[in-house]
């Protein structure tokens, strides 16, 4: 039976949203096989709405892959240029997009099913007065140390807040969308 035919017209779309932490288990450390892992874990999670009939729109965040993905950056600052923070979160997307899309196509071909796979790197319009460029709150890369926070945001200029029992992080501009382009 085809998507069309099981219910009755157009099969129904379902937007599902992930967060960057779905691909980074707790004392996970983020590397290749971490990622490819929990690909296949959701992949496989989401075939029960495949199966049905249904398409999907997968989102997903990305704060841990930008935050070590900057650390890196700065890491090799004295022999490599850092890269602006819009590139490392389209960069980062990008990644995570490629770990659910042969996931995605894994589980697919396993289940004999004949379905398209796109992965779309997108990019949004913001207000440049947004006052989250002023006042940065949105978490990116690991959980640090108070002292190693307060260390790195006076050396490296980082802005840093802490999440309750959880430790430091690094917060960075995360303004409002206004439109996808």
């Amino acid at each position: 039976m085809t998507d069309e035919n099981r219910h009755g017209g157009k099969p129904p779309l379902v937007v599902v949203a992930l967060g960057g932490h779905a691909f980074m288990q707790r004392g996970e450390t983020g590397t290749h096989d971490d990622h490819l892992r929990n690909a296949d874990a959701i992949c496989e999670q989401l075939m029960t709405l495949v199966e049905r009939g249904y398409h999907l729109v997968i989102t997903h965040g990305n704060g841990p892959q930008v935050g070590a993905q900057l650390e890196r950056d700065e890491m090799c600052g004295d022999t490599q240029p850092i890269r602006p923070l819009d590139v490392l979160v389209a960069q980062t997307e990008g990644s995570l997009g490629y770990y659910l899309q042969q996931s995605m196509l894994n589980s697919l071909r396993r289940r004999d099913i004949r379905r398209f796979v796109v992965t779309v790197v997108t990019q949004v319009i913001v207000d440049r007065d947004d006052p989250a460029f002023e006042h940065p709150t949105k978490p990116v890369g690991p959980f640090l140390a108070e002292e190693e926070a307060k260390r790195r945001e006076r050396e490296l200029g980082w802005s840093v807040a802490e999440e309750k029992g959880r430790g430091w992080r690094r917060v960075v501009p995360s303004p409002i969308p206004q439109k996808v382009i």
